[in-house]
């Protein structure tokens, strides 16, 4: 414990238990069931919301709202004006109860309350900029095709959208999601991970305040079977967009497949940070640290394998060993913490699983390796760890541990270096560290990922698309390439005048 910085229980006032129900064409309700479910704080140990557990009749309900709502036209076809209205009403909305979402994001996930506030926060920017992309919708024209002949190309919402989303960012990946939907004109169904819940709700209570028709979102509460079944295979349903572990994201492609809805995804990632000896060394080590340990390491983004030239290479750990020293575990309601819990202990326990099974195999832990106890709160915290005599072939370093789990592998040259980054089924995200443009931007054009870091880590816009490939995911998020997931395009032929030669003979 003396090799590691750890926050202990602070006080604060519990906020009342968040009564959680579905959203179902603009009103509050029950399941038909009356059953519920509960989630308890994997920090504080406290139950922090109480839900309605929705099954099949109210995916069903829900479904048929948003299609009855799309198929009025009241917002399908409504004016880009009208609708960036809405969206940035919404924006503003959220500015104003960042607080209020932030604890109650910290109470159900266990990340630091610093990082919850900038996720919802950042969020209202997602928000303007799909408002912008509201007003800027266009197509295109054709006057090339003779004189008698006009062809339009037209962009219409793709009609009804079910969002599913993960427990680790809950109301950014909505977010990344939702307001795009929403400027494109598409109606949506939601459904929250049953272990994140409650911010998903908040937000509906801002929608409705913002002056959203009745059934253009709806919010349904429940686990993946029935509720995510329904959503993923309803013939009312136009596209799936989820974000979630790339073995669920296969089972819902596949489902997916017997109506030939459209379906994006955004998976699970291996990302690495190769580290080239001219490095700015002491900036990439702290990219590391942070790439690693934000959100606890729970983010399909964490750089959770690092590929340091040979040269470097104990030099490098050992700064990077010697800045996770200093990274603050613990209490996620205190603002100082910049780690805090694991979401659940089945999930601890993998974590830790993968840990011990690399030493097992050979690898070696130059820090952590074990779960950590934090005073007044528990158990369900893992430390910083750092794995190195890693293999390739080791699943430590092929698999998504999603925890603050760093591991080690070294390379020679660019080719090995890139070698190494493709080796993997993912492609979500990977970066690289050189003074040498020349070098980053060779790594950059040859590693199979749909984002590529040079000279930093994670950092990210509502202009620039998200994405992976491989086994990371099938489409884009945000930015206009995001923006296009939700359209169709519809091709107009127009004949001027009365031109046509007949097909059949009139003699």
């Amino acid at each position: 414990m003396k090799d590691m910085t750890i926050n202990p229980a602070i006080p604060f006032d519990l906020p009342p238990l968040f009564e959680g129900q579905h959203m179902i064409n603009g009103t509050w309700q029950d399941s038909a069931s009356g059953e519920t479910f509960e989630r308890r704080s994997p920090s504080h140990g406290h139950t922090v919301s109480r839900s309605a557990l929705g099954g099949e009749a109210e995916a069903e309900a829900a479904i048929q709202a948003a299609r009855t709502a799309f198929d009025s036209g009241a917002w399908s076809r409504a004016s880009g004006k009208e609708r960036a209205t809405v969206l940035l009403k919404v924006a503003d909305l959220i500015e104003q109860n960042v607080d209020r979402i932030a604890v109650i994001e910290t109470l159900e996930s266990g990340k630091p309350i610093s990082q919850a506030r900038g996720e919802v926060g950042g969020a209202a920017d997602l928000w303007r900029y799909a408002a912008s992309l509201a007003r800027s919708t266009h197509g295109d024209s054709h006057n090339t095709l003779g004189a008698d002949m006009m062809g339009v190309v037209l962009k219409e919402p793709i009609g009804v959208v079910s969002i599913i989303t993960p427990w680790n960012f809950p109301f950014w990946i909505l977010s990344q999601k939702l307001p795009f939907a929403l400027a494109a004109g598409c109606t949506v169904v939601v459904k929250p991970s049953e272990m994140t819940p409650s911010t998903t709700l908040m937000l509906g209570e801002l929608l409705i305040e913002a002056g959203l028709p009745a059934g253009v979102c709806n919010i349904v509460l429940g686990h993946g079977v029935p509720v995510g079944s329904v959503l993923s295979t309803h013939q009312a349903v136009d596209m799936v967009s989820f974000t979630g572990s790339t073995a669920v994201g296969k089972t819902i492609s596949s489902v997916a497949s017997d109506t030939l809805k459209k379906v994006a995804l955004e998976l699970g990632g291996k990302n690495p940070q190769v580290i080239f000896p001219d490095a700015d060394l002491e900036s990439a080590a702290d990219a590391v640290v942070f790439g690693v340990y934000f959100n606890v390491g729970q983010c399909c983004n964490s750089s959770s394998r690092i590929i340091v030239h040979e040269d470097i290479a104990e030099a490098f750990t050992k700064r990077v060993v010697d800045l996770s020293r200093k990274v603050k575990f613990g209490d996620p309601m205190d603002p100082t913490t910049q780690v805090g819990a694991i979401v659940t202990p089945e999930h601890n326990a993998k974590i830790d699983a993968y840990v011990k099974d690399a030493q097992a195999a050979g690898a070696e832990i130059a820090m952590g390796g074990d779960r950590l106890q934090v005073e007044g709160l528990g158990d369900q915290f893992y430390q910083p760890t750092i794995v190195t005599n890693v293999q390739p072939d080791m699943p430590i370093a092929r698999d998504e541990v999603f925890g603050p789990v760093l591991t080690v592998l070294t390379f020679k040259t660019l080719d090995e270096a890139v070698a190494l980054t493709n080796d993997s089924i993912y492609g979500l995200s990977a970066g690289v560290w050189s003074t040498n443009v020349h070098t980053c931007l060779e790594f950059a054009r040859r590693a199979e990922a749909g984002t590529v870091w040079t000279n930093t880590w994670m950092d990210g816009f509502p202009e620039v698309a998200f994405g992976g490939v491989k086994q990371s995911g099938q489409g884009r998020e945000i930015g206009q390439y995001g923006f296009e997931e939700f359209f169709e395009v519809k091709s107009v032929v127009m004949r001027i005048g009365d031109s046509r030669a007949p097909w059949v003979s009139q003699d």
